[in-house]
């Protein structure tokens, strides 16, 4: 018989969890990422004018990530220990060899979804969804990043958000859901929550998209490793556009 070539998804039993349940955390770990993100902002601007770094932007946007991933890792902790194991087993936080297949699937994403999807949008309200506009937060980013700093920047969006976005969207809310709800319904509802969150309206269709990609790949593996591959790949690829054009 031929090899499949997918490894055989994990079989462990997740405990069922309302989507009631699931939104009393999240928001929690939200709110106090968000208190953190306006601590960290007001004492940027306040010590602006006396700050030592060259490249304060970067540098908030640094400690603003960490404050929303930090919460939502403990958290994400805690939810397993309590389920009598660890992280990266309950979340299914691992990688097989067929992952590399999420670098193509990524770039496809970036390259071609993201454009047919935005392009009948751009012919119908050519002012509200122009390329320039879709992509003016990475833009901002990318402008702001200079020499070392622009390792930072990568390390922020290409490697830590795709790690812990699919650790709380995939791993913990659509793994949460699909045990209740089914596989259809958690995938839908994830991809929605995923996108909104991101707070930028003009993105939430392409966004849309590829967080249907995203779920579809935890589905199919029911494990991070593939969702995490692609996430990473997309948002490189994302980065390296903008920088080049």
């Amino acid at each position: 018989m031929t090899q499949a070539p997918w490894p055989p998804p994990s079989v462990e039993q997740k405990p069922k969890r309302s989507l009631l349940s699931l939104l009393i955390l999240w928001v929690i770990c939200y709110s106090i990422a968000v208190m953190i993100s306006i601590v960290v902002t007001s004492s940027a601007v306040g010590g602006s004018e006396g700050t030592a770094t060259d490249n304060p932007t970067t540098l908030v946007l640094a400690i603003s990530a960490l404050g929303l991933w930090l919460p939502f890792v403990f958290m994400l902790r805690w939810v397993a220990r309590r389920a009598g194991t660890n992280l990266r087993t309950h979340f299914g936080l691992r990688f097989a060899k067929t992952d590399w297949f999420g670098i193509p699937l990524g770039i496809f994403c970036q390259v071609v979804l993201m454009n047919v999807i935005n392009w009948p949008l751009n012919k119908w309200w050519p002012d509200t969804f122009n390329p320039q506009r879709v992509e003016t937060r990475a833009r901002d980013m990318v402008d702001a990043a200079h020499g070392a700093w622009l390792v930072v920047l990568f390390l922020i969006v290409v490697v830590g958000a795709p790690l812990v976005e699919e650790l709380v969207y995939r791993g913990f809310i659509q793994g949460g859901l699909q045990t209740r709800l089914g596989s259809t319904w958690a995938l839908l509802i994830t991809a929605a929550w995923f996108t909104i969150v991101h707070l930028e309206p003009i993105e939430f269709p392409g966004l849309f998209a590829f967080a249907i990609v995203l779920g579809l790949c935890y589905r199919r593996t029911q494990r991070l490793g593939l969702s995490i591959v692609t996430h990473l790949a997309f948002n490189a690829t994302g980065l390296l556009l903008v920088a080049l054009s």
